[in-house]
């Protein structure tokens, strides 16, 4: 445990204008609170926030950060309180610690949704202040260490699970690599220790068979470069367990194929240098083809920078090697706290260099604000904090950073929600490319746009940014809200006018109170989405008015017609907005219908003869009434489905496929069922107009010699 002088010397010896005598007070306020408390190891309380101070000091951070972490279990285990601490150590100190008490408070748990909810609180609760999260990052860095002392399994491995996927991720998107790697490495430990059991054997025994070797290529590399005249310091490391395993899952590869088991950091004194040592060593030694990336000309989002290159190095080792400036090291190091090392060297305030490092959490508290569910925020916040990136370009210049796998749809969200929300299609590099293209490092991407076009419920499928897919869904929703709006209307004006009842909007806001509605939208459209029938509107408008009876079997609804609960009319395939057409029962125009009202969902659209049917014969207030309104001059294509048997011989399937074409249909998907000597049963997906379309198929298919039988399956 470090002592109180010695965390006063290691702050003094990075920021001589430090408060001594502040920290003294808090070293000596904090012990005395704690006083006999006891940690699961057996160890003094007070050691745990000692040890998180001293991990703060070798982040080189200010005064108050310091003070914070000595004090920062104060108001949780103790009977200190905020007053008390504001009187004592100022309103800084007081709210940084209040700070790390509410993310204690809500710390992480097992069950998905409640991490998920309490991870939103933890965003908002550090976004006032980044120290913040320092402190925690510290305060969870010292709990791994010592994570071998809590006897229950289930308990560190819960531990380990949340630091592996909230955590460490956050501490790299921070930039905080050393933190970050000692983390996933601690986490790695705990989850799946076998593994990291047998890396660390196989590690020892490539070390004892190569030797010192990270030593001498560092003293190599450093000596080519000072005799280029090249002044240098040459720090080299071997990778951390689980960074090497991490990539061997990845890549498929031995840890004998992996090319940066040694890492090297080459640190010069200026930019123009770095280039000149990358030149240097690209002349000395051959360099791995497609292992070299500029972070300097364009930087991560952490606000990392460093040129990366990978060599055969000397003794014809690979090498990966990483050239940057000092300053460029410090943040490599330190991440967003080298803000405050740099503080007093900008005249007090360096936030507009450091301001990208902050831009992914401003992103991330505008994607909370509008999330749906505590559930997508947690998704979209690990989509951009465990990603790679690709750096791409608007035809201005721009320079837009996106992790890679992105597609043109993210570029255009990225660049602005509303390009985003209007794209219709894109140029990569002056080519006309699809939309599920991904976009590679140095594309120059063009986004074509229409007002008339809306975000499409397969977009999310392509989408790989948090931001994308967010505003996708948060359209998505207002489009549902207007459609199920439109349908609760529909069915509600159809409901009353069979009881002779005025549905206008004036009669139905009476109604508003009672149901706990907002407004008149959302009473509307909870009857569209089904979680709210006609029927209780009627009846709490008219209260007198007898209820609607329900007491029809589904033999009485041959004709598909339900007069008491309104009806809709169908006028497309209408895939994921208010009315959808039943999956697996391929219902089209020109056959007999009928919805049913699945709450939440609002109406599934089947054929009147289909047999899944049956399971809603007794439940008559879902059937809604359904006809097809498609316009003859705008026929459209609807999927339908045969199930054909035909001849085990050569050039079977081709008459078939041909004769489909030759009829105006396509074929959407086509699969052997069965298979012997004689016959073979074909599943075909067809789209159709119609069912004259699908039945002169059926005739025409029949007629063939080569077609036993086709029949258009019901499920």
């Amino acid at each position: 445990m470090l002592r109180q002088y010695e965390l006063v010397d290691r702050v003094l010896g990075y920021d001589p204008k430090a408060d001594e005598a502040l920290i003294n007070r808090a070293y000596v306020y904090a012990m005395k609170q704690h006083g006999s408390q006891k940690r699961a190891s057996g160890d003094p309380y007070f050691s745990h926030p000692i040890e998180v101070a001293g991990i703060l000091t070798d982040l080189k951070l200010d005064t108050a950060t310091i003070v914070t972490a000595l004090l920062h279990d104060t108001i949780e285990d103790t009977g200190s309180t905020m007053d008390e601490l504001t009187k004592l150590f100022g309103p800084q100190v007081a709210g940084l610690v209040d700070g790390v008490t509410k993310l204690t408070r809500i710390e992480l748990t097992s069950e998905r949704s409640k991490q998920a909810e309490n991870f939103r609180k933890f965003l908002l609760a550090m976004s006032n202040d980044i120290r913040v999260l320092l402190v925690k990052l510290a305060d969870r860095l010292h709990n791994m260490r010592t994570l071998h002392f809590i006897s229950s399994a289930d308990k560190r491995q819960r531990i380990a699970l949340e630091t592996m996927e909230i955590y460490a991720p956050l501490a790299g998107r921070m930039g905080i690599q050393e933190i970050r790697e000692e983390l996933e490495d601690l986490a790695f430990k705990e989850l799946n220790p076998e593994a990291r059991e047998a890396l660390v054997k196989r590690l020892n025994e490539f070390r004892e068979s190569t030797g010192d070797v990270v030593k001498k290529i560092a003293t190599e590399i450093r000596e080519t470069l000072e005799a280029a005249g090249l002044p240098c310091e040459v720090i080299g490391r071997e990778k951390r367990p689980y960074s090497m395993w991490r990539k061997m899952e990845r890549r498929a590869i031995s840890l004998e194929q992996l090319s940066d088991i040694f890492g090297f950091r080459v640190i010069v004194d200026d930019v123009p240098d770095c280039y000149r040592a990358l030149g240097v060593l690209h002349t000395a030694w051959p360099m791995v083809p497609g292992r070299f990336k500029d972070y300097i000309s364009t930087q991560k989002a952490n606000g990392y920078r460093s040129l990366h290159t990978t060599i055969i190095g000397p003794q014809k080792k690979r090498a990966e090697v990483q050239v940057r400036t000092r300053k460029m090291h410090e943040v490599a190091e330190y991440g967003i706290a080298a803000h405050w090392l740099y503080k007093e060297a900008a005249g007090g305030d360096a936030t507009g260099e450091f301001a990208a490092t902050f831009k992914w959490l401003r992103q991330l508290i505008e994607m909370l604000e509008h999330g749906a569910s505590p559930e997508e925020f947690l998704e979209h916040t690990k989509l951009q904090m465990y990603s790679d990136q690709v750096f791409c370009f608007t035809p201005n210049g721009l320079l837009i950073t996106l992790p890679r796998g992105a597609t043109p749809i993210d570029f255009a969200y990225a660049v602005h929600t509303e390009i985003g929300d209007t794209c219709v299609g894109a140029k990569i590099n002056g080519r006309h490319m699809p939309l599920r293209t991904k976009l590679e490092n140095g594309d120059e991407v063009e986004i074509i746009r229409s007002q008339a076009q809306k975000p499409s419920p397969a977009w999310e499928a392509i989408v790989a940014t948090g931001k994308a897919r967010s505003a996708i869904r948060r359209s998505i929703r207002a489009a549902k809200q207007a459609e199920f709006s439109k349908l609760g209307r529909q069915i509600v004006k159809t409901a009353f006018e069979a009881v002779g009842r005025d549905a206008s909007d004036t009669i139905l806001e009476r109604a508003l109170g009672p149901l706990r509605k907002h407004d008149l939208n959302d009473l509307l459209a909870s009857v569209g989405d089904g979680t709210l029938n006609a029927a209780q509107v009627l009846l709490t408008v008219y209260p007198e008015e007898p209820a609607p009876k329900a007491s029809r079997k589904r033999g009485s609804r041959a004709n598909g017609k339900d007069e008491g609960s309104g009806s809709v009319r169908v006028t497309g395939r209408a895939s994921g907005l208010a009315i959808r057409l039943a999956p697996e029962m391929f219902p089209l125009p020109g056959e007999r219908i009928v919805g049913i009202m699945m709450p939440g969902e609002g109406v599934i659209i089947y054929p009147i003869d289909a047999p899944a049917l049956e399971e809603f014969d007794g439940d008559t207030q879902r059937w809604i009434d359904a006809t097809w309104d498609i316009d003859p001059e705008h026929p459209q294509s609807f999927p339908a489905r045969l199930r054909v048997t035909a001849k085990n011989e050569v050039g079977s399937l081709g008459h078939i496929a041909t004769l489909i074409a030759d009829y105006g249909s396509n074929i959407a998907n086509l699969s052997l069922a069965q298979r012997d000597m004689d016959f073979y049963d074909i599943q075909l997906d067809l789209e159709v107009r119609d069912l004259k379309h699908l039945t002169r198929i059926m005739s025409a298919l029949n007629g063939l010699s080569c077609v036993n039988t086709v029949v258009r399956p019901r499920r």
